[in-house]
């Protein structure tokens, strides 16, 4: 893993939040409320544990050195169109902060406190990875329960962000 692999990461990322939310549209109140039997109960509850996870808590940790005390089913926020519109712009965050690493801190560990209280020192880029990876997992959690409600998902994975990059560079190319 290095430098490249991890601002992929972000951008793939930003590219499935995005697309993700945008087809939650098409989900009625009910169902996105309604408990679907996911470990977070609904769409919303994975949804809020996402933002939970990914933007307060790791990014905290990351970012500016602190860890929050927050419970991993605290509610951030609780209006459905707010709470989407925070994954969509705080998915952005992590790219610029990725950009300004270096070797060192790669390389190095992340010390942090649980939410349990208890202190752990973990490698830093492994860990960073694994940010990312609870991101991808969630969002397939909420495609599943889409699909089992009869609504149509977008297609998330990362060979299609990297097809329409290059779809784009070839359509950039020919103008």
């Amino acid at each position: 893993m290095d430098l490249d692999s991890l601002l992929l990461m972000a951008q793939y990322n930003i590219w499935a939040t995005q697309r993700l939310c945008q087809n939650l549209e098409s989900v009625s109140d009910d169902d996105f409320y309604k408990d679907v039997g996911l470990h977070f109960k609904s769409i919303f509850g994975t949804l809020n544990h996402l933002l939970l996870g990914e933007h307060y808590l790791w990014y905290s940790r990351f970012a500016q050195g602190i860890s929050p005390s927050l419970k991993l089913n605290n509610i951030i926020e609780a209006d459905r169109n707010k709470s989407l519109e925070q994954l969509r712009l705080k998915s952005y965050q992590w790219l610029p902060f990725i950009e300004t690493l270096d070797h060192e801190r790669l390389h190095g560990n992340l010390s942090y406190t649980r939410v349990n209280g208890e202190q752990l020192t973990l490698p830093f880029m492994p860990t960073l990875l694994h940010v990312f990876n609870h991101g991808t997992h969630h969002r397939g959690q909420v495609t599943a329960a889409m699909t089992a409600m009869g609504y149509e998902c977008p297609e998330l994975d990362l060979v299609y962000m990297l097809v329409e990059q290059e779809s784009a560079k070839a359509n950039s190319n020919q103008a």
